[in-house]
Parts: structure tokens; sequence; C-alpha cells
């Protein structure tokens, strides 16, 4: 690609679909040295996997405001009281040499634990995706690979639209489920057993 390099599109519109469309071009002739210059150039969330960009949809207000909710909820406890790390995208997670994914939330037991890289992220303790409209496979289905490929021990899916939060834990190499629940249970959390957080609480946001 030699020269082409330079004249890649750094600067990202949100909707500019001509932009979208050249970076579609070059699928699959992405560098991980690429993909980290232009996320760190762009106002997208993009992913990436073997040379190829995934770029993700914009979240909504209500998607935010669930995630914010979730955050205050993990930092009051992991990062005020435990002195963990508790950070939200854009946050870059690093699943293995080739491959980066965005979480919506990353929890990290120590604020000092050598996986909390400047840059990105090489692992964290528990992981949290808010389920966007159009978007449950890639939650449900493809994220749950990918964080068993970073051997994330916990991992949460939120989804607003079922009304359910779904704790899923590490056992062998595969997902476990810890537990379904709805909307008038708490949500219990398996690396951090002292730690709940209402359903109704997280979804009933305005």
């Amino acid at each position: 690609m030699g020269a082409a390099h330079d004249q890649l599109p750094w600067r990202i519109v949100a909707d500019d679909e001509t932009t979208v469309a050249e970076l579609s071009s070059l699928q699959g002739y992405w560098t991980e040295a690429l993909y980290l210059k232009l996320t760190d150039r762009c106002n997208r969330l993009i992913e990436f996997t073997d040379g190829h960009l995934d770029i993700l949809p914009m979240p909504t207000t209500r998607h935010q405001a669930v995630l914010k909710s979730l955050f205050l909820a993990f930092h009051a406890f992991v990062g005020a009281r435990r002195g963990g790390a508790v950070f939200f995208a854009p946050l870059r997670l690093r699943i293995r040499p080739g491959k980066f994914r965005e979480p919506d939330l990353l929890v990290l037991l120590k604020a000092d634990d050598p996986r909390r890289q400047d840059d990105f992220w090489l692992g964290a303790d528990l992981v949290i995706e808010v389920v966007g409209r159009g978007d449950a496979h890639r939650d449900t289905v493809d994220k749950r690979a990918d964080y068993v490929e970073a051997a994330i021990p916990e991992y949460w899916i939120v989804d607003p639209h079922d009304e359910t939060v779904t704790v899923l834990t590490l056992a062998d190499g595969e997902y476990e489920e810890h537990g379904v629940f709805r909307s008038g249970d708490s949500a219990s959390c398996v690396c951090l057993p002292e730690f709940s957080v209402a359903v109704r609480d997280i979804l009933a946001v305005r």
C-alpha cells in the first residue's frame, strides 16, 4: 500500500458515507498500527479483527443513560470503596494481537493492574455491553465469543429492550450463566460477591 497510507482519511465525520466507503475499501489491509492511528484521530467507535474494521453504530440517548447508570453504580463501589478502576467507551480493549473491541464498560478490581495501559487495555476483570438497536446478535453471540477469547472472567449483557441483565462467568473456557435478572431483581456480581444493583434502577432512566 506504501504511499497510500499517507492519504488515508484520518479525520472522520460521523455521517460521512463517502469516508466510511473509503475505509471499507481497505478491508483486509489494515494493520494493528494503522487501526490504532486511525482510532486515535477519529470520532467513531471502530473495532478491529485481523485487518478488517467494524464501524459501530452511534449510541442513542437511552443507551448512554443506561451506561451512565451502570458506571455510577460500579464506580461508587469499585472505584471509591475498593480502589479499582471503572471506565467506559471509547476505550480500546485488546482481545489478542490483531483484535480489538470497544466494551461499553470495563472494570478492574485493582487500579494498578498492569493490564491497564494508556493506549488500550490488555484485559479486564469484568466487561459490560448495553445492547443497542438492531445489534443484539453482536452482544449476545459475537462479543460473548470475543470475551471468552480474551479470558474475561465476567461479562454482563444489559438489554434495555427486553429489560434483562444477563451475568456470565468464565468456567473451563466457556461462559456459564450466573443469572438472568429482570425488573424487580437485583443483578449480582461474581467477581464482587458483595455488590449488586437493582435492574429497575439501571433501566428506569429518562
